[in-house]
């Protein structure tokens, strides 16, 4: 799929660092799961859960490209 390629796309191009790999990998699979509301704020409750979903997998990214080093 799509989505699948995405996520395989993302670790083959990251630098050979586990870390580094495993958090492009968390960052495109936020993208391809929860795409970014471009559009404001949620509009419900399943679309804010979903906002806080990608806001908890973008911050284990962050934490992991932070422990790099």
């Amino acid at each position: 799929s799509p989505a699948t390629q995405a996520v395989l796309d993302a670790f083959l191009r990251a630098p050979f660092d586990n870390r580094l790999s495993v958090a492009a990998v968390l960052r495109t699979v936020a993208d391809q799961v929860v795409p970014k509301n471009r559009f404001g704020p949620p509009e419900n409750a399943s679309a804010a859960q979903r906002e806080i979903t990608r806001a908890d997998i973008l911050a284990i990214a962050t934490e992991l490209e932070g422990a790099v080093g």
